[in-house]
């Protein structure tokens, strides 16, 4: 069969106010410092790493990402202030969830050892956050940056009732598809 490699990554991503929110955070740092580069993306936090999938078999992608995803329950994560990866990356930072971990390593698993994907770093090193500012930040000025952003409030409990698969489609990632987990 014929390849047609195309890029996807999975996460949660909110939907309504918290994802209003969290949008309205990253335009802010676009109109005030010029920093747009997390605007490619819906606010999400990752749980699998982008990889490189045959688009032309998207649909089996889905099925067995579907099969998986079937066996978990919802689950409610705390996002609450913001945190940083030294000067080159600005979150929300979401507190520890016992429920979030186990998916997040049973996926990892799953998509090594089913989907026959790699075992990315960040993978390994899970830090579950939803990025509001990243890649064109500039060092320099990060502690402007940074000085900003904490006089900001962001204190949300997000419902997690579903996992998005996302797309990179002409330059941005698109949700295109939601896994219903249990309820």
């Amino acid at each position: 069969m014929a390849t047609q490699p195309a890029k996807y990554f999975i996460a949660l991503v909110p939907e309504g106010k918290i994802q209003e929110e969290a949008s309205n955070l990253k335009e802010e740092m676009r109109d005030l410092f010029n920093i747009k580069y997390a605007l490619k993306s819906p606010a999400h936090i990752t749980i699998k790493m982008p990889f490189i999938y045959n688009e032309l078999k998207e649909e089996r992608l889905k099925g067995r990402l579907g099969k998986f995803f079937e066996n978990y329950h919802s689950f409610d994560l705390q996002l609450k202030g913001f945190g940083r990866f030294g000067r080159r990356v600005i979150f929300v930072d979401v507190k520890p969830s016992k429920e979030l971990e186990r998916l997040q390593q049973d996926l990892n698993k799953f998509c090594k050892t089913e989907l026959k994907l790699i075992n990315e770093l960040s993978d390994r090193a899970f830090h579950p956050h939803m990025t509001i500012a990243f890649k064109d930040i500039k060092p320099k000025d990060f502690d402007i940056y940074w000085q900003h952003i904490q006089s900001k409030r962001f204190d949300a409990l997000y419902p997690v009732r579903n996992v998005a698969l996302l797309k990179r489609l002409e330059g941005k990632w698109i949700v295109v598809y939601r896994f219903i987990l249990k309820e």
